[in-house]
């Protein structure tokens, strides 16, 4: 029957009033589930403090309210007086619905790439280090593209097969055409790999010095401590060599005391055993390298030599430790009475009659 034919018919319209009945029910059915039972669940499940299974509800909820529209339409059709589609095309145009929605919670899923990589490694004890979550997101949903639109052509009759090795081709094409991106790509492959910094390091090149907030394919983006965001390309930070201040086990106090030469021997074996003993007392120093020596005997000072190391590697937690031990050695010198040396000068001066009496001498020596 034909359309004019079925609108002139009672029955048509009867079927067609069918029709649209069983889609307006799915479409009641449809908010039913999104308003009361999809709710309930979720909030059953939160309850249960399952993180996982309610990622994975949430990523479909949407997908899953299409469902009830795509099974109105499909159960609805038939009822229709007139043949709107073919039952091939509506069997294509009906599956491939149902992969696109497939595809759509698998790509809201790719949000939840951090939720299971933290429940695995609650699970098998396997530290994975948080640079990796962007990219792994990044991949999972390229792939589901991929995926999706492979299905759906081979679904609709294309060759996938030459269009997979369309890709192989395009793909070398690109990577010559584009070959500063591809070295960037690797340069971002070697950071994850080798692991010379994470996200939220404190790290110093000669490009840039600031704390990591976040690296993708391309490029690393630095906060520098003046609050400006600089984006390092991959390929150059890569082949930089990378002070990584984060990963410091302990900072480095290292300088020079001078003390007066009028200073005796004495005082000044006394004094450079009580700063190493303060020093190996200190809890906040690291026990095993603390070097105290009387090293150099300078223009104007006895130098004592000081280098060890502090616990805390926190900038300003540093600051307040090297103060500290700066106090405890004024207040050991003053104990001591040994005083600071500064640089001095002698200058002599001559009388007139004194520089003529010492030329005389010398005109004297000089004949003689």
């Amino acid at each position: 029957m034909d359309f004019v034919d079925s609108l002139s018919s009672v029955d048509g319209w009867k079927n067609i009033g069918l029709a649209v009945g069983i889609f307006l029910i799915f479409l009641v059915l449809r908010k039913l589930f999104t308003t009361y039972l999809f709710k309930f669940i979720i909030g059953f499940v939160k309850n249960k403090k399952i993180d996982l299974i309610t990622s994975i509800l949430e990523a479909f909820e949407k997908p899953m309210r299409w469902i009830f529209v795509i099974i109105g339409i499909q159960l609805a059709l038939p009822y229709l007086p007139f043949e709107l589609l073919t039952a091939e095309r509506e069997s294509q145009i009906i599956r491939s619905a149902f992969i696109i929605l497939a595809g759509w919670g698998l790509y809201n899923l790719a949000d939840s790439t951090a939720l299971f990589f933290s429940t695995f490694s609650k699970n098998f004890d396997v530290q994975v280090d948080r640079i990796v979550i962007p990219f792994v997101e990044k991949f999972i949903r390229i792939i589901v593209v991929v995926l999706s639109a492979s299905i759906i052509g081979e679904e609709w009759g294309f060759n996938v097969n030459g269009f997979v090795a369309g890709l192989g081709l395009g793909g070398l094409a690109f990577a010559l055409a584009a070959k500063d991106t591809v070295s960037n790509l690797f340069g971002g492959v070697v950071i994850i790999t080798e692991k010379p910094f994470t996200i939220g390091d404190w790290i110093k090149t000669p490009s840039v010095e600031g704390v990591v907030e976040d690296i993708t394919f391309r490029s690393t983006k630095v906060r520098t401590f003046a609050q400006a965001l600089v984006t390092v390309p991959n390929a150059t930070l890569s082949n930089e060599p990378i002070v990584n201040w984060a990963k410091m086990g302990k900072r480095q106090i290292s300088f020079h005391l001078g003390l007066n030469y009028n200073t005796p021997k004495e005082k000044l074996e006394t004094s450079v055993e009580r700063i190493k003993q303060m020093l190996m007392e200190d809890e906040d120093i690291h026990k095993e390298t603390i070097i105290v020596n009387f090293e150099t005997f300078n223009e104007s000072s006895l130098d004592v030599l000081l280098y060890f190391f502090s616990n805390t590697t926190a900038y300003a937690d540093y600051l307040e430790v090297k103060e500290k031990i700066n106090f405890k050695i004024m207040d050991i010198l003053q104990e001591e009475g040994v005083d600071f040396a500064f640089p001095t000068r002698a200058l002599v001066v001559q009388q007139p009659e004194d520089i003529i009496k010492q030329d005389t001498n010398i005109l004297e020596r000089s004949r003689g």
